[in-house]
């Protein structure tokens, strides 16, 4: 039995996702049916904090995903804010995929990519369930101008996505000038424009997509909501409780939402009971649960280790394929027992 790694660049994983981002979306997709199905083991995340930098954590996401799939690993993603302020990305992380025959690991890649690649396609598969299984908006508005952003916007225009106006808010007015120069297509909408404050943001669309770095909630005014817009909550701590139970929650996992002071968690809190949740994402798309436009709708989706493997197992297969690994015969040194 052979026990090769291979090893796979950013770059590698950057080009094979940028050219199939609708397959992306739907092995995300298949991703989350397996698990509704059964066919996974999804423990809770684990979080290595630090008593002098509480704004700092190192998350371990350990996951197992059959049906088809067959692979279990582990993402190791670093969240470290303060890199912003230096120039360089938040976030940084590596996937380890063993193999589920012999557990041992058969692949290392570069993982911060395929970690936004997976929470774009999930947010994108979201917004079309959720919106009726249509691709048409008529204004995205777009809190948090950074990295994964970026990868949501990118997934929504590429995956045919109509969009009329794109409003962009940050707290640093640079990151949205930044994110019209690097990341927007303006061709493809009648008007992108960057809004002073996030209050009007709100109010004016109908597509509202939050990817913050908030550790707590900043939003809880209800009536900014009255218009009934989609809220794809990314960034999961972004809105008040009252919020939530003002609205039709849909979620990846019921039981992985509720925790780590999630909007979620706190509406839990207050409440008492998880009535507010109207059901997974899963269970629209089976046709299980329903929502509609008469209401808020907020997808709030804690970021599962099974969408990491998916994507990453995928990757994987396609670099594989086209010899883009850095493959190693003799990683393991003692093999014969």
């Amino acid at each position: 039995m052979e026990f090769e790694l291979s090893i796979i660049n950013g770059k590698t994983v950057s080009d094979i996702i940028r050219a199939r981002r609708d397959d992306c979306v739907e092995i995300v997709q298949n991703a989350y049916l397996a698990h509704a199905d059964g066919h996974s083991v999804n423990p809770d995340s684990y979080f290595l904090r630090f008593p002098e930098k509480p704004d700092c954590r190192i998350i371990a996401l350990p996951a197992y995903l059959g049906d088809g799939f067959d692979v279990a690993g582990l993402k190791w993603i670093a969240s470290f804010p303060g890199n912003v302020r230096r120039g360089f990305p938040r976030a940084s992380a590596v996937l380890v995929l063993n193999s589920y025959d012999t557990g041992y690991p058969f692949a290392i890649l570069e993982s911060s990519i395929i970690s936004a690649s997976r929470t774009a396609a999930s947010a994108t598969l979201a917004a079309f369930w959720l919106n009726g299984q249509s691709r048409r908006a008529r204004s995205l508005g777009i809190v948090g101008n950074g990295f994964i952003a970026r990868y949501i916007y990118e997934f929504l225009v590429d995956t045919g996505w109509e969009i009329e106006e794109v409003r962009l808010y940050d707290r640093s007015p640079l990151e949205s000038e930044k994110f019209i120069k690097t990341a927007c297509h303006p061709e493809r909408h009648r008007r992108v424009t960057v809004a002073p404050d996030v209050e009007g943001l709100i109010r004016a669309c109908d597509l509202i997509v939050f990817a913050t770095v908030a550790s707590e909630p900043h939003i809880s005014d209800v009536t900014l909501f009255e218009q009934n817009p989609l809220v794809l909550h990314i960034s999961l701590r972004d809105l008040a409780p009252g919020i939530l139970l003002g609205a039709q929650n849909v979620v990846d996992d019921v039981e992985h939402v509720m925790k780590a002071n999630t909007s979620p968690h706190l509406a839990l809190q207050q409440t008492g009971n998880r009535d507010f949740v109207t059901g997974t994402l899963a269970e629209v798309m089976l046709g299980k649960r329903s929502v509609d436009r008469r209401r808020p709708i907020i997808f709030s989706p804690f970021g599962m280790g099974i969408l990491d493997l998916a994507v990453g197992k995928w990757v994987y297969d396609q670099a594989v394929a086209a010899g883009q690994d850095l493959r190693l015969s003799d990683f393991f040194y003692e093999v014969v027992r």
